[in-house]
């Protein structure tokens, strides 16, 4: 019996994500993986919490036509971004300290997608993304299941084009040669949940020449036109703060070397100006003013079809916005990691009330495909996105996160970071 002609065929990808339930992860492999990297024990790799929800046991299958539609929509933003007008706009609502620029334009670019059905979607940009280190691991250790392919979707050499990317990044502020040392920075960063992808990153650094360290911002200062982190002077920082224009009192050390120039930093208040401010996604959504600025007729085009309609959030629209409020999702303009978001469906009065009073934007709904996953015993679907893990608009790494609620989480049985498969 053949399906009625409005419902769609379910592609290959589709069909293995609904009905393989494969365990594609060697996880043994992973902990070895980590004790030789990190000189820590297997045994204690095996059984630590973290290591556990960092990772789904599954794979998602992904039509390689889709990656690259993925990459190509993060090509024609950032072809947007280079568009002198639209710099201004963003740069209108930024920040003192974001109004500087460099040279650098940002290491581990990241870009959420969900896959609709009418393609993927872009919810989401990052400008200090997280896991990229985590699914290099998550890639290296998977095992064959009924989709065949083993490849995952990454830099041909990916720790080679991690070192090309900071080296360039450091060219791109100093003109020449390369940082002799790099420190690892976020608030508290032993008690980060992502501290292990610090320890892995800069085992990577050290192993390619550079010397690199994890620091507090407490632990930095910042005298004679240099940065220190205790004896060490620092020339370049990975920064992994979420205080974006680092305008919070304890980052003062970082700020006065990102004003000076005394140290390379990246991401830096600028490059997350320029890209991630949830304001910026309603002018890449704006087909007519992209256009109008000069953006070539197949990226507007490409903006349009993959940017859900995003709109700020004002008294004059509120009303309408409430009426309408299952076709959209609200996010803080000045939000990470989802905090502050939801879904209008799940929205009261008294919170979009909250809402209306506060800084928000709401982009329109996208729901999320779905994976199928064996969770003890039982067979579980979970959510899914895909983030792309960028520098200057070429592709280091693409993963999956599953996850159960109403956004992303690693605290879903069966969900976590999941390695894409390609299929024709």
């Amino acid at each position: 019996m053949q399906p009625p002609d409005d419902i769609p065929e379910l592609t290959e990808a589709e069909r293995l994500n609904q009905h393989c339930v494969c365990v594609t992860l060697d996880r043994t492999a992973i902990a070895k993986n980590v004790a030789s990297q990190l000189d820590d024990n297997i045994d204690e790799v095996l059984s630590s919490t973290a290591w556990q929800q960092f990772f789904s046991n599954a794979a998602v299958f992904l039509p390689g036509r889709d990656l690259d539609h993925m990459q190509a929509i993060v090509q024609a933003l950032e072809a947007a971004a280079a568009l002198p007008d639209y710099q201004r706009r963003v740069l209108s609502w930024a920040p003192p300290n974001a109004q500087l620029n460099p040279g650098p334009v940002g290491a581990f670019m990241g870009y959420d997608f969900h896959l609709g059905d009418e393609g993927p979607r872009l919810i989401e940009v990052n400008t200090n993304a997280g896991g990229a280190f985590l699914n290099t691991l998550l890639a290296r250790a998977q095992l064959r299941c009924c989709g065949g392919s083993t490849n995952a979707s990454w830099a041909e050499d990916f720790d080679a084009a991690v070192i090309t990317q900071f080296e360039s990044e450091w060219r791109a502020q100093r003109g020449s040669g390369r940082p002799e040392s790099i420190a690892i920075v976020d608030d508290k960063p032993t008690e980060q949940y992502l501290y292990p992808e610090f320890r892995l990153a800069q085992q990577l650094l050290r192993n390619h020449g550079i010397d690199a360290f994890i620091f507090s911002p407490s632990d930095l200062r910042y005298e004679s036109d240099a940065l220190y982190g205790g004896d060490k002077r620092i020339d370049l920082v990975y920064n992994r703060l979420v205080d974006f224009p680092l305008e919070a009192p304890e980052h003062a050390a970082l700020r006065s070397a990102w004003l000076d120039g005394g140290a390379v930093i990246t991401p830096n208040p600028y490059t997350h100006a320029l890209f991630a401010d949830k304001r910026n996604l309603a002018v890449l959504s704006d087909h007519a003013t992209l256009l109008n600025w000069g953006l070539s007729p197949e990226n507007a085009e490409l903006l349009r079809c993959g940017i859900p309609r995003t709109v700020p959030i004002t008294a004059s629209n509120g009303e309408d916005l409430w009426q309408h409020r299952r076709q959209w999702f609200f996010k803080p303009v000045a939000s990470h990691g989802s905090k502050g978001v939801y879904r209008g469906s799940k929205l009261t009065k008294s919170t979009f009330a909250r809402i209306l009073e506060s800084d928000y934007i709401a982009q329109a709904y996208v729901p999320p495909s779905e994976r199928l996953v064996l969770v003890d015993g039982e067979r579980k679907r979970l959510k899914m996105d895909v983030r792309l893990y960028t520098y200057r608009g070429a592709l280091l790494l693409a993963a999956a996160r599953l996850y159960r609620g109403q956004t992303t989480n690693f605290r879903t049985p069966g969900g976590g970071f999941a390695p894409l498969l390609l299929m024709e």
